[in-house]
């Protein structure tokens, strides 16, 4: 039986590890799906000597079947929609609006919160490395992966501490690169490989993200890229 996380911290620098080849490389970005994922991402950015940031992604519930994502929307002012679901639901294009507003609304509070006036970091022809605490049925991050690609990334990696060995598996044809450092089976939930797993706040995620710019801009160009 695998052995369990600490807690995010920990999971985070376990991954790290495995992440080793993109260390103290210019080109490298880790993106953390709050708020979960930060905690994690925040360990993997410092070992590897790379900025860090949120990508804040938000599911669009199916109007009276809220449960069922018909899309999703995420920073940079991303939106996708699964036209099939909408279409085959009978859905407005006033209610999907509708759905789009409310949720835009959440995530721009998410970025202000976490991120205040910081632009996201460059994404374009570079490798962005995107973080979670684990993946179950991976659905936001499914939502991530094909909404960082509207941004045009060189290389495009999912990485995450610990997954069903199913949902991994099935990154490996949609990412130039899935990293899962732990696959157990029977697998059941993220959450029971946690010793600590209690929720991340707004605030540790703040203060993750303010940190790790700190850290990044103190470090030598030569080291991490210089300070973006």
């Amino acid at each position: 039986m695998a052995a369990r996380f600490h807690d995010r911290r920990d999971a985070g620098r376990r991954l790290a590890a495995e992440l080793a080849d993109y260390a103290h490389r210019a080109d490298v970005r880790v993106l953390a799906l709050p708020r979960g994922g930060v905690p994690v991402a925040f360990e993997v950015a410092r070992a590897l000597g790379a900025p860090l940031d949120v990508f804040v992604v938000r599911k669009l519930g199916l109007p009276g079947h809220e449960e069922f994502a018909m899309g999703a929307i995420a920073s940079g002012g991303i939106v996708i929609l699964n036209e099939n679901v909408v279409r085959d639901a009978g859905v407005s294009d006033a209610a999907v609006e509708r759905v789009i507003a409310t949720e835009r609304r959440e995530l721009e509070r998410r970025e202000q919160r976490y991120r205040g006036d910081r632009p996201l970091p460059e994404i374009a022809g570079n490798t962005v490395i995107l973080v979670d605490d684990g993946l179950a049925t991976g659905s936001t991050m499914w939502a991530a992966v094909a909404a960082l690609k509207q941004e045009g990334p060189a290389r495009t990696v999912v990485g995450v501490p610990i997954a069903s060995p199913e949902t991994c598996d099935a990154f490996r044809d949609a990412v130039d690169e899935i990293v899962c450092a732990v696959t157990p089976a029977p697998f059941y939930a993220v959450g029971l490989w946690y010793e600590d797993f209690s929720q991340t706040t707004d605030e540790e995620v703040h203060e993750l993200l303010d940190q790790a710019a700190r850290e990044h801009a103190a470090r030598p160009a030569t080291a991490g890229g210089g300070a973006q």
